[in-house]
């Protein structure tokens, strides 16, 4: 276990869809899958912007 560039402790885990091991800075509970960086990208949702996808005129 290593600590990243906040001092965060990391913790190794498997990526639940490549299976490649990885460091995140939360231990994993076993009820959601865990990803590594890729992946991740992959499977997160799109974003909308900042305002909840409105458009506003200021």
């Amino acid at each position: 276990m290593g600590e990243d560039q906040y001092g965060r402790k990391l913790f190794k885990v498997t990526c639940s869809d490549c299976g490649q091991e990885t460091e995140v800075p939360f231990k994993p509970d076993g009820s959601r899958p865990v990803y590594c960086r890729e992946c991740y990208q992959k499977h997160k949702k799109p974003s909308r912007g900042g305002f909840g996808g409105r458009n506003r005129d200021y």
